[in-house]
């Protein structure tokens, strides 16, 4: 609810492919963990490992930078603040 996506984002035949391949690439990189406890038995948690779906990620920010009308330095931002604060890598000077 707090970003406004219009409905011809969610309508866009590219932003469902990249979406389906974005889901079933994390299901693909994900691990169960499973504890066994004497008082409440065995529990089972899927664990994401989000930054393994970089490339698709950026996939998904170029079909928004589209629609939101952002340019190549705007995307080229977004991309890189995410390597850097969500995915917790170092940049080189030189990228």
């Amino acid at each position: 609810m707090n970003f406004p996506i219009t409905d011809v984002v969610l309508q866009d035949e590219d932003m469902h492919k990249v979406g389906a391949k974005y889901l079933d690439d994390i299901v693909a990189n994900s691990t169960m963990l499973v504890r066994e406890q004497k008082q409440t038995g065995r529990t089972e948690t899927q664990s994401f490992k989000i930054q393994s779906s970089k490339p698709i990620i950026d996939e998904i920010d170029k079909v928004l930078a589209k629609h939101y009308g952002f340019t190549d330095e705007e995307l080229d931002f977004i991309i890189n603040y995410d390597i850097k604060y969500r995915m917790g890598k170092e940049l080189d000077a030189e990228e």
